[in-house]
C-alpha cells in the first residue's frame, strides 16, 4: 500500500494539515496549479485577545501566475512585522523561545517564491515532529493536465494505490475516476481538539505556531486525541 495525499504550499496552516501528512506515505506539495488570492497561500491566523488575526504576506502576482511563480515583496519587510507580532503574542508560552527561534531562521532566509518558503516552513516542522513522509513538488512531476484528472496523474505518477484527500473535495470528486485507475479513495478526518492557549474561548481554526507554542513539538499529544 502506497498513500499519497496532495495539497498547495500554504503559509502556516493548521494542525489538520500535518495530520494529512503524517497519514501519507507522500506528499505533494501542489505547486503548479493558479495562485489563487482566495486560497491560504499567503494568509493565517494567529489567536490574540479580539480573536483570530490575519497575518497577511504581499506579494508581487498577476492573473494566471502559478503559485510556483509568485514572489513575496520582502522589501516591505512584512517578514520582520510577522515576527514582531508572533513575538508579542507569544513570549510568554511555554515553549516560546525554542520555537520563535526555529521559526525566525526560517522565515528570514531568503527564498524565489512563496511556494518554496511555504514548503520550506513546512517541512521543517515535519521533520521536527519526526514524521517519515516523503514530499515531492507536483511541478517535478511535469504532469500537464488539471483539476481531478491532475490528482490522478499525480498518484499515478508516484504509483500510489490510496489517495488521501481532504473533505472539501467530496464535493466535487467521482470516487468512479479513482476506482478505474486502481486507486482507493480516502478521506483526511483531523477532529480538533482543546489545548493550552493564551485568552478565553478555545480557537482551532488558526495556523500551527499556536499549538507549537503552548504544546511544543509534541505530535504524539495530537494523535492522542483523534478518534481511534
Amino acid at each position: 500500500m502506497k498513500i499519497v495525499s496532495i495539497h498547495q504550499p500554504n503559509y502556516l496552516p493548521w494542525l489538520g494539515y500535518f495530520y494529512k501528512i503524517d497519514q501519507s506515505d507522500v506528499f505533494v506539495f501542489l505547486d503548479d496549479v493558479q495562485y489563487s488570492t482566495q486560497g491560504m497561500h499567503n494568509f493565517h491566523y494567529i489567536k490574540m485577545a479580539q480573536g483570530p488575526f490575519r497575518m497577511k504576506i504581499p506579494v508581487e502576482q498577476k492573473m494566471g501566475d502559478l503559485i510556483n511563480q509568485v514572489r513575496t515583496r520582502d522589501e516591505l519587510n512584512w517578514k520582520k512585522s510577522h515576527l514582531k507580532t508572533i513575538e508579542h503574542t507569544y513570549k510568554k508560552a511555554a515553549f516560546f523561545e525554542e520555537v520563535f527561534t526555529d521559526f525566525s531562521a526560517l522565515l528570514l532566509a531568503d527564498y524565489p517564491n512563496i511556494a518554496e518558503m511555504n514548503q520550506a516552513i513546512v517541512e521543517s516542522v515535519c521533520h521536527k515532529f519526526e514524521f517519515t513522509t516523503e514530499f515531492v513538488k507536483s511541478s517535478d512531476l511535469k504532469t500537464t493536465t488539471t483539476r481531478e484528472e491532475k490528482v490522478l496523474d499525480i498518484c499515478n505518477a508516484l504509483d500510489a494505490t490510496v489517495y488521501y484527500s481532504g473533505t472539501g473535495a467530496k464535493a466535487y470528486q467521482i470516487e468512479e475516476n479513482f476506482t478505474k485507475r486502481g486507486l482507493e479513495l480516502r478521506y483526511s478526518h483531523f477532529t480538533p481538539f482543546e489545548y493550552p492557549q493564551f485568552f478565553e474561548g478555545f480557537q482551532s481554526n488558526i495556523c500551527f505556531l499556536d499549538y507549537l507554542m503552548h504544546c511544543g513539538y509534541d505530535w504524539k499529544r495530537v494523535m492522542e486525541n483523534q478518534p481511534k
